[in-house]
């Protein structure tokens, strides 16, 4: 095992780590213990976890993705500390080890979205946050050779979109009854040895994750135990509710036939499920055999701890008015439902659109918005409303979305015309201030400072749809193919045109360490020469890499810019980086 030749390392030593040596030696040991964990080979899966997790180069990327890469790295645990310094970093890298110790949780309340409730998060402490990252690279790829290829939810590679597209090929030519069912508080109410026993990993990681799930949580200054559940909040507790929830899909589908006859006719008779975290759906064209699945998930459920939420559980048809319920369903944000067409060969078209209460909550998010910024500068509100538009309209251009961003766009330029008579005083006045023809066309936008250039706001209309495609079958980023990762990276939804376009001028590798980008990796556009030396937006100006790498590469400079100039600052702030948005609408 390499280690760190001094104790105490200078400040740019962590700034001039070989990154990409480092992420070569994590990829190919997690590569190995997937294709271990494919074949069954027990014993190899834990031999090669037990060198991961004590590896330099799995420790430093362990420390990296809390302290630098993770958005929430500068939230606090029970210690107070918000973030490290980069020597404080190389030491927590260098005593980071799996020890079946673990701080308490602090708890925090944050809302839920579109509700006036709010659901507690357990925040670790930085130390047990990297442990946690350190102990999930090890765990997360013998799983991932394991998980059915039905479930979507907080898994690398695959998306809410992914579990769309699915119920779309499961009902695409015939119409069938839906059960729709989200599972009572998931994270909350895991039974702690059952999940131990599920995971069945070497005693060391076994004490380990058994440590965090009994550490207990302070909320208000008083330490509350952890009897059950896995804290919201832990890097690792994602992962352990996919554990926990893993074989219920196989269980229930292998107790019915591939296909029945019914009136003399083969029928499809195995149920389709489809998991996204703790909602699912199941679709059969039988309304007694779904209620059965219902009984059988329940008493499955059961074993783990966790119940169906009652009040989220219904039964629905695609095409037709069932008993008590209308026809169609929503799920994941998306309104999934099947219209009468006579003009098809099939007699219905299936229609997946923005849910009613997803285009709510965004429509009054941007009111909100509009609200709060009565006096504000025209480029600060198009600079607050451009995110969230776009990351909105990203989520939703995969299905059919047309008529929904005509309506929201009308909505915005509704409120934005009412913003400006009120500063005006004349709905001709407010046109002629914020309203300016771009390219022969008129758009809300802020007049251009001197020398510079406009700030114009974004429109849902101009989000093209374009369709998503499945993740193909058991495929994951640890199998190693690189060519079909690098191909689905570039068509994620959500991403911007100029990342896409870079992403294939860099044949999907980062343009810094060389390494292929993955689904879980944060990036950066950089300009190559910087725009303050060279005014250059073009393409050939600019480059696709990752956050870290940008960190490095930073660090160098400043470190170079110093020693040339010894009173020149070192204080270098860190860049924010691209973000593909996944606004996954979890309406409870």
């Amino acid at each position: 095992m390499k280690m760190s030749k001094t104790s105490v390392k200078t400040t740019v030593e962590w700034g001039t780590l070989n990154w990409r040596k480092l992420a070569r030696v994590v990829t190919k040991l997690q590569k190995r213990i997937y294709r271990a964990s494919q074949r069954g080979d027990i014993k190899a899966v834990k031999k090669l976890q037990k060198t991961l997790i004590r590896s330099w180069s799995a420790r430093c990327i362990a420390v990296r993705k809390v302290t630098q890469d993770n958005k929430g790295k500068n939230t606090a645990g029970v210690d107070k500390v918000k973030s490290l310094n980069p020597q404080q970093r190389l030491k927590l890298a260098k005593n980071l080890k799996i020890d079946h110790r673990a701080s308490a949780l602090r708890r925090i309340w944050i809302p839920k979205p579109g509700r006036d409730e709010k659901r507690p998060l357990g925040i670790p402490t930085i130390k047990d946050r990297a442990k946690q990252a350190l102990a999930k690279m090890a765990l997360e790829p013998e799983w991932e050779a394991k998980f059915e290829e039905n479930s979507y939810g907080f898994r690398p590679g695959r998306s809410a979109h992914d579990a769309i597209e699915h119920i779309f090929i499961s009902i695409g030519q015939s119409a069938k009854y839906v059960l729709l069912a989200d599972i009572a508080k998931c994270f909350g109410k895991i039974n702690h040895q059952e999940l131990l026993r599920k995971i069945s990993t070497f005693p060391a990681m076994r004490r380990q994750i058994k440590a965090w799930l009994k550490s207990g949580v302070m909320d208000g200054g008083e330490l509350f135990p952890t009897n059950e559940g896995t804290p919201q909040g832990g890097v690792i507790s994602p992962l352990l509710a996919n554990i926990a929830l893993h074989g219920m899909i196989q269980n229930i589908e292998s107790q019915y036939p591939k296909t029945k006859r019914i009136n003399g006719k083969p029928t499809n008779w195995k149920p389709c499920i489809v998991q996204y975290a703790d909602n699912f759906v199941v679709i059969h064209p039988d309304r007694s055999t779904i209620m059965e699945i219902k009984g059988k998930i329940s008493k499955w459920l059961k074993p783990i701890g966790l119940v169906l939420k009652d009040e989220k559980t219904r039964v629905s048809h695609s095409l037709n008015k069932s008993i008590d319920e209308e026809p169609g369903f929503n799920f994941l944000g998306f309104n999934i439902k099947q219209y009468p067409d006579n003009n098809t060969r099939l007699g219905f078209k299936t229609i997946i659109q923005p849910s009613e209460e997803s285009v709510r909550q965004h429509v009054q998010e941007l009111r909100e918005i509009i609200k709060a910024h009565k006096s504000a500068k025209t480029v600060d509100l198009i600079k607050k409303l451009n995110p969230v538009i776009r990351g909105w309209a990203n989520y939703y251009r995969t299905v059919c979305s047309s008529l929904t961003f005509k309506k929201v766009h009308h909505d915005l330029y509704m409120m934005l015309t009412q913003w400006g008579k009120r500063r005006t005083g004349k709905y001709k006045r407010t046109y002629e201030m914020y309203w300016h023809e771009v390219e022969g066309v008129k758009v809300f936008a802020s007049n251009p400072p001197k020398g510079g250039r406009r700030m114009i706001l974004q429109t849902h209309n101009q989000y093209r749809i374009k369709r998503h495609i499945k993740v193909k079958g058991g495929n994951s980023p640890y199998d190693g193919n690189w060519v079909y990762w690098g191909e689905r990276m570039r068509n994620l939804p959500g991403l911007p045109t100029r990342v896409q376009k870079l992403l294939k001028k860099q044949n999907g590798k980062c343009s810094i360490c060389r390494l292929f980008f993955k689904p879980e990796h944060k990036w950066e556009v950089e300009h190559k020469v910087p725009r303050s030396d060279a005014e250059k937006d073009q393409y050939s100006n600019l480059q696709l890499i990752h956050l870290h790498c940008h960190h490095a590469k930073t660090g160098k400079e400043n470190q170079q810019r110093y020693t040339k100039n010894p009173q020149c600052s070192q204080v270098i702030e860190e860049p924010d980086e691209v973000k593909v948005s996944s606004p996954v609408l979890n309406q409870r």
